[in-house]
């Protein structure tokens, strides 16, 4: 097994209509108005990002992401990622209800030096770092929504 290796799946049921949610994730740089662990976006271009991220434990972690998938009819958003973490994350906005489900997926190796030192006894550590920071940024993501 690869313990620097991470498959994240999320499920965030949104008040919101797919498209308007869907429109809010394809703005990369508003995220951290919404999301807190998202510390920093800074545009490269149209397509390209570098975003600094950092949860509950003591370390950031940052890389580029660059989007590959833009299909706002189905719903995708997917980007490649690199730098601390090496893979891809994917957005697919469906409806739901009277709101939507975002779905969120992460398949990423880790690059950063200290976490790849810790990956054997971190691991079950950083997976729930990850899922606390995915908690709060549907949190944040249901509260902007509602107050746009």
């Amino acid at each position: 097994m690869d313990w620097t290796h991470y498959r994240f799946r999320s499920l965030w049921p949104l008040p919101a209509p797919p498209a308007a949610v869907y429109e809010v994730l394809e703005r990369l740089e508003d995220y951290p108005r919404w999301w807190p662990q998202v510390r920093a976006v800074t545009r490269l271009d149209g397509v390209t990002g570098v975003l600094t991220i950092r949860s509950l434990l003591p370390y950031a972690m940052t890389f580029t992401a660059r989007e590959v998938r833009r299909d706002p009819a189905a719903g995708v958003l997917e980007v490649a990622l690199s730098g601390d973490i090496e893979g891809w994350a994917r957005w697919t906005v469906t409806a739901a209800g009277s709101g939507s489900l975002a779905r969120y997926d992460q398949v990423v190796d880790v690059n950063k030096p200290l976490l790849r030192r810790f990956a054997v006894p971190g691991r079950p550590v950083f997976r729930a770092n990850h899922r606390l920071m995915m908690r709060a940024g549907r949190r944040g993501l249901t509260a902007y929504l509602r107050a746009v």
